[in-house]
């Protein structure tokens, strides 16, 4: 068996273990389902509310690509001006990693004081998916060569040129890192965020379906829903993933190695 074989193969026989095992535990010690329900009633629940929950996972993913986007841009656009203008990363980063630093659990209820429920679920998703995206980016910008800039300056190049056609580039990997990691975080940013506008009784995305069936013991939909959210990070993951090695196939060692 080929390790392309292997990576597949052995998730999926693990997924089934932990399935067969959490079945079997719920059968064996009749766990009633407002306690554990068990994986057919978590399917059945799926069908049932099917409607109810596709509708708040589509909000809680057009909350989360809305906040990747800005974190994309901004954080790509703001390394740039870092690694071109030293005065403007010395002046801006510190608050950039306050910004990382501080818990969105504690920040998400603040700016649903201040700012609309939707807006404040959309600077949460933001906030999280922001700074692997700055951090990563700069340092591939910083982390260039010296004997290939040098080359660059040595046939005039200006700093523009320099910046399109070698900084850039090489910054790339990292960059691609920067944003698998923030897709993640935005989800989960807008998850927070979505939990603690659930408490204030507001919002529609599918974390607040959770908190709403943590409230109701309707604990079969909550981990439907839950299940749903799991499978929305894995797919944004692996789309990223993917887009990374379409970037990166014929040129970077990484994703040399992984088609060989």
């Amino acid at each position: 068996m080929n390790e392309r074989a292997l990576r597949i193969g052995l998730p999926i026989l693990v997924l089934a273990l932990v399935v067969l095992a959490w079945d079997g535990t719920v059968r064996a010690f009749a766990i009633p389902p407002y306690v554990l329900p068990g994986p057919g009633l978590v399917l059945a629940t799926l069908i049932a509310d099917g409607d109810l929950l596709w509708q708040s996972l589509l909000v809680t993913l057009t909350i989360t690509f809305e906040g990747f986007l800005l974190a994309a841009v901004g954080g790509i656009v703001l390394a740039i001006a870092f690694n071109q203008w030293r005065p403007v990363e010395y002046s801006l980063y510190p608050y950039a990693v306050i910004l990382q630093v501080t818990p969105i659990v504690a920040v998400a209820p603040l700016l649903l004081i201040y700012l609309p429920q939707p807006l404040a679920v959309l600077a949460c998703a933001w906030i999280v998916a922001f700074f692997p995206v700055l951090a990563n980016t700069t340092l591939g910008l910083n982390s260039v060569d010296h004997n290939l800039i040098a080359l660059f300056e040595l046939y005039n190049a200006s700093r523009w040129q320099v910046l399109w056609n070698l900084k850039l580039p090489s910054a790339l990997p990292q960059m691609l890192a920067g944003l698998r990691i923030a897709g993640g975080l935005s989800l989960i940013g807008a998850v927070v965020a979505e939990i603690a506008a659930g408490s204030a009784g507001a919002g529609s995305g599918l974390a607040y379906r959770i908190a709403e069936s943590g409230y109701r013991l309707n604990i079969p939909r909550m981990f439907a829903a839950l299940l749903l959210l799991s499978l929305a990070g894995v797919a944004i993951f692996f789309a990223l993933s993917a887009l990374s090695h379409l970037a990166l196939r014929r040129w970077h060692e990484s994703a040399i190695r992984r088609e060989s």
